[in-house]
């Protein structure tokens, strides 16, 4: 195989962003393909049995085995990684295996690790019972609070972990303030960006040294299939990141490589195009819920922060009713189009209840630490017309007596 014309870093790197995602990283073999070809296979033959030496060896380049390389995979994880503006990309079979692998490769018994107390449901579950099995001591902190984040350190830390803006609650943290903290002491810190997406914000622009996504959100963003990815410098990802891998194996399967390396090609169309419509949702939104929360509305008591370090208010609108659940389920099961669905970042707008979904796997009190109450709702906005949006929004409301 071979790269495309213009292939070359030096080139790539000065394409517009436009270009990067639907040229980027792309490789044709001898047939000249010009949709990316999909490599549906599990190891590779040599010429010799030196070569296959010296490729293990990493003296000469080429694929060895498919849970370390693969084209296809390759070419996703360097577009990503141009989109990202990251040295460096590693494609996972899933967000919560990004989210795993970016803080295991890293941490040992003895360590310590601060994170946002604000995290998707299962990544909390990592932090507070996963990691500590492993003698990595851990301390949740309220991310909104940069001091906060200052006073959890210790002499032994070394990452920090958190959600910018957060799930399900929308919480923004100043980035770059508690990169410059994490630094002082030594640690990394790992930014999960999927509510955002590289084209909302860019959190190693911010001062982040890792960024993990679960692309099966936006990156996909239709449903298909399990994806993550894992960024960040070239010699994190040779010297700390690629023996985990290479040893534990969470990568990413060839095919759903190539369904996200298509839908990279849309990525920025979709991303403008729904968070558009969440704007013009949550505007009207506002007006007829007790309280609402989306970072791109004045409304939203961090949004001069969100607007630094976010080019668009995002693609997702936390909503809070009175009533509990009876009222948040009550309007679910009013809506007649938008779906119930725990997922998001989806071309179909999704609504779910975290506290009984997303958020069930963690206890009432951390649910409250978290800010998620019994009538939160969380809104995923995709591509549809935002007017019919805003029509069965309208109806379930009235139907709950809103």
């Amino acid at each position: 195989m071979k790269r495309t014309t213009g292939q070359s870093p030096a080139h790539t790197s000065k394409w517009r962003p436009a270009t990067q995602m639907v040229r980027g990283g792309t490789m044709r073999t001898e047939v000249g393909e010009t949709s990316e070809a999909l490599f549906l296979t599990s190891g590779y033959c040599y010429d010799n049995a030196e070569e296959a030496a010296a490729r293990f060896r990493g003296e000469r380049p080429g694929m060895t085995y498919s849970r370390l390389q693969n084209p296809t995979v390759e070419m996703m994880e360097q577009r990503l990684a141009l989109i990202e503006g990251a040295e460096s990309a590693r494609a996972t079979a899933s967000g919560m295996a990004a989210m795993t692998a970016a803080l295991l490769c890293q941490l040992s018994a003895g360590d310590h690790l601060v994170a946002g107390k604000a995290l998707f449901g299962s990544c909390r579950v990592l932090v507070d019972s996963i990691l500590p099995r492993f003698g990595i001591e851990t301390t949740t902190v309220d991310a909104r609070d940069t001091q906060a984040w200052a006073k959890a350190r210790r002499p032994n830390t070394k990452a920090f972990f958190l959600e910018s803006p957060s799930n399900p609650g929308l919480d923004i943290t100043d980035l770059r303030a508690v990169a410059d903290i994490a630094h002082d002491a030594g640690a990394l810190v790992v930014v999960d960006n999927a509510f955002a997406s590289p084209i909302v914000q860019r959190p190693l622009e911010h001062g982040a040294d890792i960024v993990a996504y679960s692309a099966t959100k936006l990156m996909d963003g239709q449903g298909r299939v399990l994806a993550g990815a894992v960024l960040g410098s070239e010699q994190w990802m040779n010297d700390v990141y690629l023996a985990f891998a290479r040893h534990t194996g969470p990568n990413l399967s060839p095919f759903n490589a190539w369904l996200i390396l298509k839908s990279l090609e849309t990525l920025d169309l979709r991303v403008s195009r729904a968070c558009e419509n969440a704007q013009r949702v949550a505007s009207f939104l506002e007006a007829r819920v007790p309280r609402l929360l989306y970072p791109g509305l004045a409304s939203h008591p961090q949004h001069a922060l969100a607007m630094r370090q976010m080019r668009k208010g995002g693609t997702i609108i936390a909503l809070h009713l009175d009533g509990g659940r009876e009222a948040a389920h009550g309007l679910l099961d009013a809506l007649e189009l938008i779906d119930i669905s725990n997922n998001l970042g989806d071309s179909r707008t999704l609504m779910t209840h975290p506290a009984s979904t997303t958020h069930a796997s963690v206890s009432a009190a951390i649910q409250a630490e978290m800010g998620i109450t019994e009538g939160m709702l969380r809104l995923s906005v995709g591509l549809e017309d935002a007017d019919d949006l805003i029509d069965d929004l309208d109806r379930a409301l009235k139907a709950i007596g809103l």
